[in-house]
C-alpha cells in the first residue's frame, strides 16, 4: 500500500507533508476531497486519521466557501415546505439586516462576537426608514431577527456545515432592553370598558357583525375569510375553516385556517347571533336592490353589491368607528388580547381558552394574549380588604 503522505518541497526550500482525503460529498453531491499540509509527517498521519475517525462517526466538517446569504436562500427555499406564503414574507423581512450586514461572510467563519456586535448595532441604530440616522430598532424587532438567525443556523448545525450555531448564545443586552422599555411607548389593549363602549358605538354599522366576531377573539383574518356556508344560524355555530389575509398591504392571500387547531367550530354568543342574521336579511335586500350588479361571493364580509372586503378595509372601518366615538385607537387584533383576558379572568378554563383562540397550547395562549389590567386585578384587592379586615376566614 502507497504512503498517503507525500513530501514536498516548497520553492523556499521548505520541506512539507501533504496527504489528500475523501471527505464525503457536499449539499449537491459533489466529492469533497481535502488537503492536509503540516510540517511533519506525524501531524499530517494525526490529521488524516482525525477526519477518517469523525467522517466514520457522521462529525465531520468538512470546509466549504457557503457565505451567509448563500445559505439563507437555501434555508428560506427549505422553509417554503412548512410554512405559508405570509410566513415566509416575513421571514424574509425579518432577515434584510442579516443580509445586508452579515450576508457576505462566509458561514463557517461567523463568529459569536460578529454576531453579537451586529445584533448591539441593530438595537442602537438599525432602523433603515426613520431617515434620522442613530434611529433605535425596537427590541422586540431585533429579538425577531435573532430567532429566525438561529433557526437558519441551527438547520447548518443540522446539515454539518458548522459545528455549532455562532446564534445560540448571543441576547440583546439587558440595559438596552431597560432603555427600550423606558423610551418605547406601547399603546395597551383596550380595557373590558373601552370594549364595551366600541361596541355600543358601533350597533348601526353596517359591517357591526363582522366587528363584533372581532370582539370575540376572532383574527381578522378569519373574519375576513368567513363564509355563509360556514355559519349556521339555527345551531348558533360558527365553523373557522378559511381565512382571507393580505401579503404587504395590497394582495389578499386565502387560505386554509393557519393550524390545525385553528380550524374549529365556536357557539355563536346571542349577540352576535343576531347581529349575523339582521347583516344577512340586510344583504338580501342589497342583492335584490341590486340586480344583476350583484356579485354573490358567498362571504359575510361584503360590500353593498357583494363583494369581499379585506383585513385593510376591516381595519380602516375599526378605526373611523374609534375616531367617532372618542376611543383611543387599537390594532383591531389587539381586540383579541382583551377578549381573551376578560375569559381567563372571569374564570373560562385555559383548555377552553386555547381551544377558542384557535391554539394548540393554553400556556402560550395565557402567555402572548393574557394581559390583565389594574381593573382585572380589583378581585384581588377586594380579597385584600377582607384579610386586613380580618373577614377572610382562618389562616
Amino acid at each position: 500500500m502507497s504512503d498517503p503522505v507525500k513530501k514536498i518541497t516548497l520553492r523556499n526550500g521548505t520541506v512539507r507533508y501533504r496527504t489528500v482525503i475523501d471527505a464525503g460529498r457536499d449539499e449537491n453531491g459533489k466529492r469533497i476531497q481535502l488537503t492536509i499540509t503540516k510540517d511533519s509527517k506525524k501531524e499530517a498521519l494525526a490529521e488524516r486519521s482525525r477526519i477518517i475517525s469523525e467522517r466514520s462517526a457522521g462529525t465531520l466538517i468538512a470546509p466549504n466557501s457557503i457565505t451567509l446569504k448563500e445559505w439563507l436562500d437555501r434555508w428560506l427555499e427549505y422553509k417554503q415546505r412548512d410554512v405559508e406564503a405570509t410566513t415566509i414574507r416575513t421571514y424574509k423581512l425579518a432577515l434584510v439586516h442579516v443580509y445586508d450586514r452579515l450576508g457576505h461572510v462566509r458561514l463557517q467563519s461567523l463568529t459569536e462576537d460578529q454576531v453579537q456586535d451586529f445584533v448591539d448595532e441593530l438595537v442602537s441604530s438599525g432602523r433603515r426608514k426613520s431617515g434620522k440616522p442613530g434611529s433605535r430598532l425596537a427590541v422586540s424587532t431585533v429579538d425577531g431577527i435573532l430567532t429566525r438567525l438561529r433557526e437558519a443556523l441551527g438547520r447548518a448545525v443540522v446539515r454539518r456545515l458548522i459545528p455549532v450555531s455562532p446564534a445560540q448564545y448571543v441576547r440583546v443586552a439587558l440595559a438596552d432592553k431597560k432603555i427600550d422599555k423606558r423610551e418605547r411607548q406601547r399603546p395597551a389593549p383596550w380595557t373590558v370598558a373601552e370594549v364595551q363602549r366600541f361596541i355600543k358605538a358601533i350597533e348601526d354599522d353596517r359591517l357591526y357583525a363582522p366587528l363584533l366576531l372581532s370582539l370575540m377573539g376572532l383574527r381578522p383574518a378569519e373574519v375576513c375569510g368567513q363564509r355563509w356556508q360556514d355559519i349556521d344560524l339555527q345551531l348558533a355555530t360558527l365553523e373557522m375553516t378559511n381565512t382571507r389575509t393580505m401579503l404587504g398591504n395590497g394582495t389578499v392571500l386565502e387560505k386554509d385556517a393557519k393550524t390545525a387547531a385553528g380550524e374549529r367550530v365556536l357557539p355563536l354568543p346571542s349577540k352576535a347571533l343576531d347581529a349575523l342574521k339582521r347583516l344577512r336579511a340586510q344583504q338580501a335586500r342589497e342583492k335584490l336592490a341590486a340586480g344583476e350588479g350583484y356579485t354573490d361571493t358567498g362571504y359575510v364580509v361584503v360590500d353593498e353589491v357583494g363583494m369581499p372586503r379585506n383585513t385593510r378595509q376591516l381595519r380602516e372601518r375599526a378605526y373611523k368607528a374609534m375616531e367617532s366615538s372618542g376611543l383611543r385607537k387599537v390594532r383591531l387584533y389587539d381586540a383579541r388580547h382583551s377578549c381573551l383576558t376578560y375569559l381567563a379572568v372571569n374564570g373560562v378554563p385555559d383548555v377552553v381558552l386555547a381551544a377558542w383562540a384557535g391554539h394548540t397550547n393554553a400556556t402560550f395562549t395565557k402567555l402572548k394574549y393574557v394581559r390583565p389590567g389594574v381593573e382585572d386585578l380589583r378581585s384581588a384587592a377586594d380579597a385584600w380588604d377582607n384579610f386586613h379586615s380580618g373577614d377572610g376566614g382562618a389562616v
